[in-house]
C-alpha cells in the first residue's frame, strides 16, 4: 500500500469526487464552484495480519452532517502548511490520536464533495497501541472497520435519495449497524481505485 499510495497522486485534469457518481447534476457545476479547502486523513491501523481502517460517527449535535460515518478531518485553515498538517491537527482535535502513532504514507487524489468542498485525503498508517480522546462536541464515536471489507467491490452498493426534486446517486458500504455513505464512501471507493482495482 505504501509504494501505490507514493505514486503520482493525480493526473492532468483528472478530477475525483460526488460528480463521478452525479455526471450533468446542477449541484455539481465545477466550473463556477467556489470549492472550500478541507483534509481528511484515512488511518489505517496497522494489526499485522488484519489491517484496519479508523472511522468516526459524527456528533448528533452539529449543525453539518449530523451523525455521519466520517474520516476524522476539516476545513484548512489560513495558517495550516499543508493539507497534511490539516488532517493530522484535525484528528488530534476531534479524536485526540498521538501524532506519535501515525505515519503519513502519502496523499490520495483530491476528492469534490456535493457540499462544496475540496478534501484532500491523507493516507496514513497507525500503530497499534494508542488510546483515544474524543471530543463530544464533534465526534459520538470511532470504530475500526476491517480493510479488506472495504476493499471488497462486492460491497460497495449504489444508492440514491431525492435532492431539490433531483436524483442523487452515491456509494454506500454498511458495516455492522454503521452506514458508511456518501462523500466518507465514495473517498473509500477512490482509495480502491487507485490503489487496488
Amino acid at each position: 500500500m505504501r509504494a501505490l499510495a507514493q505514486s503520482p497522486v493525480q493526473a492532468p485534469g483528472q478530477v475525483y469526487g460526488d460528480h463521478r457518481f452525479n455526471p450533468g447534476h446542477p449541484r455539481l457545476a465545477l466550473e463556477t464552484m467556489q470549492l472550500r479547502p478541507a483534509a481528511v486523513l484515512i488511518p489505517v491501523v496497522d494489526h499485522g495480519d488484519e489491517a484496519t481502517v479508523l472511522l468516526t460517527k459524527r456528533s448528533e449535535t452539529l449543525r453539518n452532517h449530523t451523525g455521519q460515518v466520517a474520516f476524522p478531518g476539516g476545513r484548512v485553515d489560513a495558517t495550516d502548511p499543508t493539507p497534511e498538517y490539516t488532517a493530522l491537527r484535525e484528528t488530534q482535535e476531534e479524536i485526540g490520536l498521538p501524532d506519535k502513532f501515525i505515519d503519513v504514507v502519502g496523499r490520495m487524489p483530491d476528492y469534490v464533495s456535493g457540499s462544496g468542498y475540496l478534501i484532500s485525503p491523507v493516507l496514513s498508517v497507525v500503530k497499534p497501541g494508542f488510546r483515544l480522546d474524543l471530543n463530544p462536541q464533534e465526534v459520538d464515536t470511532a470504530f475500526e472497520v476491517p480493510l479488506r471489507f472495504l476493499m471488497d467491490p462486492l460491497n460497495h452498493r449504489r444508492d440514491s435519495r431525492m435532492w431539490n426534486d433531483l436524483e442523487w446517486y452515491f456509494y454506500e458500504m454498511p458495516y455492522d449497524g454503521q452506514r458508511i455513505w456518501g462523500v466518507t464512501a465514495g473517498i473509500i471507493r477512490t482509495l480502491y481505485e487507485r490503489l487496488y482495482a
